[in-house]
């Protein structure tokens, strides 16, 4: 993609969110977007949500899952950009129409008291970097639609690393733990919508290790010449199937030993 193209497509994503209106698939507007362009596009629609006031305070892994890679026919996670305009308190109310097709995941979340960066970060130093652990919900959301109503393709990789990896929002609940307190591919969640059990999984369905996550993390930033800050809030990824979150939704994830966390939709 050249330059003005990614601007285009970085802009396009922009608006769809303001509106809410999706957009086309980029990947049938741009079919040769490689997946370095769909970064490109993730950093310019970063940078335009900087330039109005946003700020960053971290990052989310998705893809993490056999089940989420199959689906998209990949064999490598993805990473978009938290900003604070997307952080939620535990049990917050989101307000109607802030989101376009929001659905749930839920994840393990690292907080960071040190940086990171460089191809040669070990699991052990991603350890002693985490100021603590917490369970944590995603608000997913697709400012792209989910398949062309003409073609009838899906959308693919390009399409939801250019959107900022389909991230749309966190909570996280208020229990910290240090990294070490719990075996984290043995930490798991049942999460309910409305009540009733929508879906249930564990740690280890994150590369069979949340720590995994965040250490392939670092190692793409390191490719781009970036790394990860002390404070940052890292999504290690999910390990539950996305959830759907339609109007007046109430959802609840049980941690067990971990914890909880909750958010419900207007």
């Amino acid at each position: 993609m050249t330059p003005d193209q990614i601007t285009e497509a970085a802009e396009m994503l922009f608006q769809a969110e303001r509106t809410g209106v999706q957009c086309g698939l980029l990947s049938l507007r741009y079919p040769d977007m490689t997946l370095d362009d769909a970064y490109a596009v993730q950093a310019a629609l970063v940078a335009r949500k900087r330039a109005e006031g946003r700020r960053v305070i971290g990052w989310k892994i998705g893809l993490t899952s056999r089940a989420m890679q199959q689906a998209l026919n990949i064999a490598t996670p993805d990473s978009g950009v938290l900003l604070d305009d997307m952080l939620f308190p535990d049990g917050a109310t989101v307000p109607k129409d802030r989101f376009i097709q929001p659905r749930i995941e839920a994840e393990i979340a690292f907080v960071m008291k040190a940086p990171l960066q460089g191809r040669e970060v070990t699991r052990n130093d991603v350890l002693a970097a985490t100021d603590h652990v917490a369970p944590s919900l995603e608000i997913l959301d697709t400012r792209i639609l989910r398949a062309d109503p003409a073609t009838g393709r899906s959308r693919i990789i390009t399409d939801t690393v250019s959107d900022n990896a389909a991230n749309a929002g966190i909570v996280l609940g208020p229990q910290r733990h240090a990294a070490l307190a719990f075996d984290l591919r043995w930490v798991g969640a049942i999460v309910t919508r409305d009540g009733v059990v929508e879906e249930t999984g564990l740690g280890a369905g994150v590369l069979n290790d949340p720590v995994s996550g965040i250490l392939w993390l670092v190692h793409r930033l390191a490719d781009y010449g970036m790394g990860i800050a002390a404070g940052d809030i890292l999504l290690s990824g999910s390990f539950i199937r996305p959830i759907e979150a339609p109007p007046g939704s109430r959802f609840h994830a049980d941690f067990g030993p971990f914890g909880t966390v909750s958010l419900n939709f207007a």
